[in-house]
């Protein structure tokens, strides 16, 4: 089951991470957390791991619309787009599928919001 959008990134890791986050601003979304999977395993496991980012992405207007449909729907929220290095060394940017993600709430009046957040997430990762 596809539940993410994937696009492999020419590029050195941190610099993949910026322009990810350049990309996703143009599309419409902040970026309300950046947990470094990396750093806090090393930290809180003192284990190793490869380079890996979560951004916590978020359309406030995309948001608020979803909110008002479904107060419950901030517990999907902020939807998330991970950037990381894979097992061949090539540095990959992934986002959550909207559409698929929002489709557990089972409410057609969210279909709209999700459809604007899928094309959103598509068009950032066109532009990386």
């Amino acid at each position: 089951m596809e539940y993410t959008t994937q696009k492999r990134v020419d590029g050195e890791f941190d610099a993949v991470v910026e322009k990810t986050v350049d990309a996703l601003e143009d599309a419409g979304f902040g970026i309300l957390s950046d947990i470094d999977i990396r750093a806090t395993f090393a930290k809180k496991l003192d284990e190793e791991f490869r380079q890996y980012r979560i951004l916590g992405a978020c359309n406030p207007e995309l948001a608020r619309q979803g909110l008002d449909v479904n107060l419950e729907l901030g517990a999907l929220l902020p939807c998330n787009v991970i950037v990381y290095e894979s097992d061949d060394g090539d540095v990959v940017v992934s986002a959550i599928d909207p559409e698929r993600l929002l489709g557990v709430a089972d409410d057609p009046d969210l279909d709209a919001v999700a459809e604007d957040a899928a094309a959103r997430f598509d068009r950032a990762l066109g532009d990386l």
